[in-house]
């Protein structure tokens, strides 16, 4: 279990991000990540504990850049480690990329294998590390093809934010195991927010717009959001997010967390 939040267009995007992964805390104490771009170059910081205890404020000020993203770790796959801590980067042909995740790869070691194989060198021993490897290596034409390249090759749950250049990319897998929302920051036009819960979206004031759908994969940019419908798959969303993960003041997949509790309780007290 872990959480993630990216943010576009917007000044104070590493603060904002700071303060989401505040919100998203309890999704993971063992590290803390923020990664920005200022359009050109990205801009990291990233170290063990949690997220008062990584970021001052003349680190938050050192990552320029109007679009981030942001996480928080529990590891699940891969230990405990600084080489393991997110968002993950790494430099490809066609530029820089980070990428944060929530989630486990049921097919990573598989794949890892085959491009130990193909002569891959690996930094972490993360099964996130898997969706660079294969972003650098897919011969797709376009960002659109890359991205059908990577998602239709990995098999499990994740709910993953994306940082290139200038946008962010949100991806959450076929059948919905983690959640993942997209809201927007009233007052600040083109300004978007992903997020693992509407919790990290109340702290900074944004409004959700709804959940990104299993299977779809949403690019932010300049030019505002565009949806690319990944592979199809029956939903299956894993029901200790409502039970345990999640804050109980935040809305999953259009449900409260605090409502459904209370009715899960309600009916386990009637049949007691």
């Amino acid at each position: 279990m872990c959480g993630v939040f990216g943010i576009s267009n917007h000044p104070e995007a590493a603060n904002l991000t700071y303060l989401g992964l505040h919100a998203l805390q309890h999704r993971g104490q063992e590290s803390a990540g923020v990664v920005t771009s200022d359009g050109g170059t990205l801009h990291a910081v990233r170290k063990m504990g949690l997220v008062a205890d990584v970021f001052s404020a003349d680190l938050l000020r050192s990552l320029r850049g109007r679009v981030a993203i942001g996480h928080v770790r529990y590891s699940t796959a891969g230990g405990s480690l600084p080489k393991n801590i997110q968002p993950l980067t790494a430099e490809y042909r066609h530029g820089a990329v980070a990428l944060a995740h929530n989630g486990n790869l049921v097919n990573a070691e598989k794949i890892r294998d085959r491009l130990d194989d193909e002569g891959a060198i690996f930094t972490s021993n993360s099964d996130t590390e898997v969706f660079l490897q294969l972003l650098a290596r897919s011969r797709g034409a376009t960002l659109d093809d890359r991205l059908q390249d990577v998602l239709g090759a990995v098999r499990g749950a994740y709910s993953i934010v994306m940082l290139l250049r200038d946008r962010i990319i949100a991806a959450r897998d076929p059948h919905g195991f983690r959640p993942l929302i997209l809201g927007r920051m009233p007052g600040y036009e083109g300004c978007y927010v992903v997020a693992s819960e509407t919790c990290a979206f109340d702290l900074i004031g944004a409004e959700r717009i709804r959940d990104i759908a299993p299977g779809e994969i949403i690019i932010i940019s300049d030019e505002g959001v565009r949806t690319v419908q990944g592979p199809a798959a029956p939903q299956r969303s894993c029901v200790f997010e409502h039970v345990y993960f999640a804050r109980p003041d935040s809305v999953l997949d259009g449900k409260s967390v605090y409502e459904l509790r209370v009715r899960m309780g309600e009916r386990l007290a009637a049949e007691a």
